[in-house]
């Protein structure tokens, strides 16, 4: 009977702990952060937003649509609008640029055929009115394959450093080992802060 008493007495303690954590997270809601990912089709979208989200990145298939998630991180609520990067799909991005607050652009860094492509689309993309001054993160991706070019070499190729009207980085990675994603995260935390104090 006792240590009935002393079981249920424990457990209604862990309710109450809990309780009182989520009043907590209550009072101090989470951020709400609109993160935008793009990129070309097969640059690793889809992959990279799985790892955030901590699911399996075993089967993926080329988004058609778009797919939104939402992932906690560092106080923030970031809502990320993965949007398909196949050609035919590209027109339909302006759709969603209102509201954003940080853009993530993805690179396939061992696609070399198809740099000065997505160059072009990165270019459109700083241009667009809607994103003008939202904070950029480039994400160097595939860095796994021996073939992928080091985030330098794309960023020269680029011309990143002439970018001065934003906040800007370029984060080599791999979407696929995880490597890298959380400093590029981090990065997109820092600079949301500053704008959005």
């Amino acid at each position: 009977e006792d240590v009935r008493i002393t079981k249920g007495f424990s457990s209604f303690l862990r309710v109450l702990g809990l309780l009182s954590i989520l009043r907590k997270l209550k009072s101090a809601p989470d951020q709400e952060v609109r993160i935008l990912l793009l990129g070309l089709d097969n640059a690793g979208k889809t992959t990279l937003l799985k790892q955030l989200a901590s699911e399996d990145i075993s089967h993926i298939t080329p988004t058609q649509g778009f797919n939104i998630k939402s992932v906690q991180s560092q106080g923030f609520k970031l809502n990320v609008w993965d949007i398909g990067g196949q050609r035919k799909i590209r027109p339909y991005w302006r759709n969603y640029f209102e509201n954003t607050d940080v853009l993530i652009y993805v690179i396939d860094s061992a696609d070399r055929k198809r740099f000065e492509e997505t160059g072009q689309e990165l270019a459109e993309l700083l241009d667009e009115e809607k994103l003008s001054g939202v904070p950029v993160l480039i994400f160097a991706n595939k860095q796994d394959l021996l073939t992928a070019a080091p985030a330098s070499e794309i960023a020269e190729g680029l011309n990143l450093h002439t970018i001065r009207d934003r906040m800007w980085q370029i984060q080599s990675c791999s979407a696929l080992t995880a490597e890298g994603v959380q400093d590029g995260m981090n990065w997109v935390c820092k600079n949301v802060n500053a704008k959005k104090k």
